[in-house]
């Protein structure tokens, strides 16, 4: 299909958003919901958003994320807002352990001017980030450095994960599927990742708004094993009741 300009607007919105719902694209165009939802269906059927009950999202695939640089910036300010309300519950003098993400990384220039913090982690831009702060001890995994994001992968950093014991799990992940499902999209990344869940007497999970009923392959923890969710909007049906069945504190940091 060729996209008429309310279309191409439409379609723009949801590109920069990467989710957005049915009632908040009519209020931002001024028309009704029918309408929406008719564009809506013509684009999805010509491949160009991803619908799901309630709104619409960028197709994606599901064995293959984006490229790292598209997801540092695609929604940065709110990366920034959840980062700093993670950061303000971080107490001084407790021990990390942090996983790969952007929005890891957004927490962790957050903690830069925290006291006495522990912080193991397979992600080389966390590190990076964190040895500005002298009065943090940054220990990093061992195992297979990729390089598209500077992250540890691999037997090897599970290993090193499995010696420890800490206070908090900071995970982010690619996707939070309607059956309770936190995804991503590398096995290797994903086995480190549950061991940092496993290893953590916390778990938290950042995550922005375009991560719910965003698919991908390989799961790697359920709802019900975290004890924070921080996020950015209130959260999509059916993941308010998922959240309140499975008694996952949420903190939603709104512009």
């Amino acid at each position: 299909m060729t996209p008429n300009p309310r279309q191409s607007d439409l379609l723009q919105a949801v590109r920069d958003e990467g989710v957005a719902t049915v009632e908040a694209l009519a209020e931002r165009f001024g028309v009704t919901l029918q309408t929406v939802r008719r564009d809506v269906k013509l684009m999805a059927e010509a491949g160009l958003l991803a619908r799901f009950h309630g709104g619409v999202r960028v197709p994606s695939s599901t064995t293959e994320n984006i490229a790292y640089r598209q997801r540092e910036a695609l929604n940065a300010e709110a990366k920034k807002r959840i980062a700093r309300a993670v950061a303000a519950r971080v107490p001084n003098g407790c021990s990390l352990l942090i996983n790969l993400g952007t929005t890891t990384e957004a927490v962790a220039r957050e903690l830069v001017r925290h006291k006495g913090l522990r912080v193991i982690t397979n992600n080389l831009n966390v590190a990076s980030i964190l040895t500005d702060n002298a009065d943090c001890e940054v220990i990093v995994t061992g195992g297979v450095v990729r390089h598209r994001d500077r992250g540890i992968v691999g037997e090897a950093a599970v290993d090193f994960i499995r010696q420890f014991r800490v206070d908090i799990g900071l995970i982010g992940i690619s996707g939070i599927e309607a059956d309770g499902s936190l995804r991503d999209f590398d096995y290797r990344e994903v086995q480190v990742s549950r061991a940092i869940i496993e290893q953590s007497r916390e778990v938290w999970l950042a995550a922005d708004h375009s991560k719910f009923n965003r698919p991908a392959m390989v799961e790697l923890a359920r709802i019900d094993q975290l004890d924070l969710l921080f996020t950015d909007a209130a959260p999509p049906e059916p993941f308010p009741a998922l959240l309140a069945e499975a008694g996952v504190q949420c903190e939603y940091s709104g512009a």
